[in-house]
């Protein structure tokens, strides 16, 4: 005989419904987080030791995944399970920040933030953080050392690049620390470059790295010391910029090349319009552009001006 199954009440096909979406967030929220640190699903296999198929199929929305997984999928891209399961608290680049600068603080501290935070939307208002440092922001490409460098001269400043500060002071290449140290040490590295650069330079051009705004730490330490813009360009711009510095990886094996470049500049896109100020360098040539740029900045030390004569 025959065995007829039941057909599903409607609470269970809510259920499932339910779990389907959840499942469907979820690998949408892996993705995006992948696509902000750049890392393919080949190298989130090797460090997770879950299988590239398995990650696909999170990714798709298909794939039941224990917490133990999930645990080794958090690890492995820095960030907190909460961040990956969907917690309101991790849902913008805001917020985000907010955690890291709460995060293991003792109870005293944590009383004072909630006063200052109450004030705050009680209509008080900061005070005015602007520096005489002009950090340029964006993925690779995008023209933070050529434009960086120029206005640098332009207005007297020191010219940084942060990624050569990074590797001063770990004594090899990036891609040596990230290839025998890890992402999480690189993190480190590139946390101590930025300190002593702003603890040595109270007027300065920095070019950052385009993976920076990643860590919110370390982007929110970039927010309060620096007037940050960030400078944006199409896919097409990116890809041909880099080659054309003759680094032919972004292209080497990787068929998928721009649609993964689409990808990080998607799910990074919220944390970059946390800059003040947003300058297009796709838009027209060179000089037009940093003619632009270099309004821009003089505006922004303008500013300070006034604002500090205010005080």
């Amino acid at each position: 005989m025959t065995k007829t199954s039941k057909p599903k009440t409607s609470s269970a096909i809510s259920r499932d419904t339910g779990e389907h979406l959840f499942l469907v967030a979820l690998g949408q929220r892996l993705r995006a987080l992948r696509d902000r640190r750049g890392i393919t699903r080949k190298s989130l296999s090797l460090a997770t030791g879950v299988s590239e198929r398995h990650l696909a199929n999170l990714e798709y929305g298909e794939g039941n995944a224990s917490v133990l997984v999930l645990v080794q999928v958090a690890t492995a891209l820095h960030c907190s399970l909460a961040e990956l399961i969907g917690d309101v608290t991790t849902s913008s680049p805001e917020w985000l920040m907010i955690r890291s600068l709460l995060e293991n603080r003792d109870e005293q501290t944590l009383h004072e933030v909630r006063i200052a935070i109450g004030e705050t939307l009680g209509g008080i208002l900061a005070g005015n953080g602007i520096a005489s440092r002009i950090a340029l922001i964006g993925l690779r490409g995008a023209g933070k050392s050529t434009l960086g460098e120029m206005l640098a001269m332009d207005l007297g400043f020191t010219f940084v690049e942060l990624s050569r500060e990074i590797e001063k002071l770990a004594g090899c290449t990036i891609v040596v620390i990230q290839d025998l140290y890890g992402s999480e040490a690189y993190r480190r590295y590139e946390r101590r470059a930025l300190e002593q650069v702003l603890q040595i330079y109270p007027e300065a051009v920095i070019a950052t790295p385009g993976g920076l705004v990643s860590d919110p730490v370390n982007f929110e330490l970039l927010l309060s010391c620096c007037a940050t813009i960030w400078l944006q360009a199409k896919p097409e711009d990116h890809m041909q910029r880099v080659i054309a510095q003759g680094d032919f990886r972004p292209m080497a094996g990787a068929p998928e090349a721009m649609q993964d470049l689409k990808g990080i500049l998607m799910a990074r896109e919220n944390f970059y319009s946390r800059a003040q100020y947003q300058l297009s360098t796709s838009s027209q040539p060179l000089e037009p552009t940093f003619a632009e740029l270099r309004r821009l900045a003089r505006t922004i030390l303008q500013t300070k001006t006034v604002l500090s004569n205010a005080l």
